[in-house]
């Protein structure tokens, strides 16, 4: 068996890998209706499953020439969908600030948009390497914060605010630098 079919028979096609994070979103939101110890742990385990298939999807796609128009379209709206179902489902049990998760949100669903009339224009919406640093930083910021609790003398809570915030921060930048790189496709 060659490299390429043993690849995708341990990895799966791109394309079940993305849908396996949008599978993962109504475990973990309903794990996350609880705030209990556990099911923050398993939350964050199922979250860290789905994050890691995001990085292989698009390994596999670009390595053996499997990008499809399904994956173009629905690999970023699987990691929006992934990202913002964890980032909501925090807002109750006070693990993030309200407000930060709507400028978060509020970014995503704005650069969203911006990427579809730049791809109207014909123009390349492949993620910038600050937009790619940016969904770093929020599974970064997501992870503790869906563990929540001490574990090993750590305050997970802690590092995942401190993460929260440097996500924040570069999510704004890079929401900033997509709409001023492209400002003259934004014409009437």
């Amino acid at each position: 068996m060659d490299f390429k079919k043993k690849l995708l028979a341990g990895v799966g096609h791109p394309n079940s890998l993305t849908m396996f994070r949008i599978a993962a979103v109504p475990l973990l939101i309903l794990l996350m209706l609880s705030p209990s110890r556990w099911c923050g742990l398993f939350a964050a385990l199922i979250f860290c499953a789905a994050a890691i298939t995001d990085y292989f999807d698009g390994y596999v796609a670009r390595r053996f020439k499997l990008v499809s128009s399904l994956g173009k379209i629905m690999d970023p709206l699987a990691d929006k969908l992934l990202v913002s179902s964890a980032f909501i489902m925090m807002i109750p049990h006070n693990r993030a600030p309200a407000w930060v998760i709507c400028i978060i949100i509020g970014r995503e669903l704005a650069v969203t948009g911006l990427r579809n009339i730049i791809s109207e224009k014909g123009e390349d919406v492949s993620a910038s390497k600050l937009g790619k640093l940016k969904t770093g930083f929020q599974i970064a910021a997501i992870i503790p914060l869906l563990i929540h609790y001490n574990y090993f003398g750590i305050d997970f809570h802690a590092i995942g605010y401190v993460l929260l915030w440097v996500a924040l921060i570069v999510t704004v930048w890079s929401g900033v630098d997509y709409f001023v790189r492209f400002r003259k496709l934004l014409t009437y």
